[in-house]
């Protein structure tokens, strides 16, 4: 089954290759600004923007953000160009076997260690202690796709999984270690065909019936618009994603004040309420600049010790 997506997967490199490119080829930002890259899901958009908001309000850089980058593979290889020097969102499972071709770590304080030290080591980057939420891969069907199946549990699938087409995370495919081969292995099923595309894309192409099962993010807001029915992973096979941000250090540097603006946010946004967030952008159709502004406005970030507006 895995010869199905290789032609998908190879147009999606080619693609990330000319983006990438183009990025590079603009010229349309100084090298010493701030440059923070996201990705295509909501929440990485939310927390980019929460991340400029509060760079800006605690400093005078000015802050670019890079958007809509197809996957964290991307995201690792503008880090890597120089195109941005702030990953927005940044997942330690993903990366400890995407970018990083370690083998999966299911602890979350030894995965976390692990990926701090290699970033630090290898590609002297900072990846940052956890925002508070960790965003795990689930696969998800309609409700009334579980009810007629009796589907409770990723193992519940095996009888009709030769029947399904299943839309997943095209970073996730081909990754080592929490991939599609090893979950073959791990289930001992196959899908009948396998889609890779934009983590933004699967929960429309379920909704609409293009696809019976998708892969998707624990704490998107979609889970709720969408009335879907998260699987549990009965045989424990994902490993944790605990959601942080990663900037090179060269910034950091030279720019100490950078970090102490993201440092303003660690442990502080539960995976609760990131799924809230993510409704409200995805549900409610607020932008995610509006969404990233009213949450650091509520929480009083832009307040100083007296409880005063802090000057602009």
């Amino acid at each position: 089954m895995l010869m199905k997506y290789k032609q998908i997967i190879t147009i999606s490199l080619i693609m990330t290759v000319l983006f990438l490119s183009a990025c590079s080829l603009t010229g349309s930002s100084d090298d010493n600004d701030v440059k923070i890259a996201s990705m295509t899901t909501t929440e990485s958009k939310i927390m980019a923007n929460m991340l400029k908001l509060m760079i800006e309000h605690e400093t005078d850089e000015k802050v670019e953000l890079i958007n809509n980058l197809g996957s964290s593979v991307v995201l690792h290889q503008a880090m890597i160009n120089g195109d941005a020097n702030i990953s927005s969102t940044r997942y330690t499972g993903t990366d400890l076997t995407g970018a990083l071709k370690e083998d999966p770590v299911k602890d979350p304080k030894k995965a976390m260690d692990n990926v701090q030290k290699i970033f630090q080591e290898r590609y002297d980057q900072t990846f940052f202690d956890t925002y508070g939420f960790a965003n795990t891969y689930a696969f998800m069907v309609t409700r009334e796709m579980a009810e007629k199946h009796h589907l409770q549990k990723v193992s519940d699938l095996k009888d009709i999984a030769k029947d399904l087409q299943a839309g997943v995370d095209n970073s996730w495919v081909n990754r080592v270690g929490d991939g599609y081969k090893d979950f073959v292995k791990k289930y001992g099923f196959d899908f009948k065909d396998v889609y890779p595309m934009q983590i933004g894309l699967v929960y429309d192409a379920v909704e609409a019936g293009k696809m019976d099962v998708i892969l998707g993010y624990t704490t998107d807001g979609r889970i709720a618009s969408y009335d879907l029915v998260v699987l549990e992973d009965d045989r424990q096979f994902f490993p944790p994603y605990d959601a942080s941000t990663l900037a090179v250090n060269e910034l950091l540097e030279a720019k100490p004040k950078v970090k102490a603006a993201i440092e303003k946010l660690i442990g502080k946004i539960s995976t609760e309420q990131m799924q809230k967030l993510n409704y409200e952008a995805d549900n409610n159709l607020v932008e995610p600049a509006i969404v990233a502004e009213k949450f650091l406005e509520e929480h009083n970030y832009f307040e100083d010790e007296e409880g005063g507006k802090k000057d602009d």
